[in-house]
């Protein structure tokens, strides 16, 4: 008998950056400047760059609290 997996939360998952891009409606080259300049935390999975979810979540905060000045 298997055990399912756990039900992981949306903004604990991993995205591709062709994801991200689609979802933030930015280019997958924006998106690698925003990753190297640190305004968009990733991680590396032997050469896949992932996007957590709470980074997504972060960078949209942070834009909207820049918008506000």
């Amino acid at each position: 008998m298997t055990t399912p997996a756990p039900e992981v939360p949306p903004e604990m998952r991993l995205y591709r950056v062709t994801d991200v891009a689609r979802l933030l409606s930015l280019s997958r080259s924006t998106l690698y400047i925003l990753m190297e300049s640190g305004r968009l935390r990733s991680v590396k999975e032997g050469r896949t760059r992932l996007i957590p979810g709470t980074a997504i979540v972060e960078y949209i905060a942070r834009l909207e609290q820049e918008g506000r000045r």
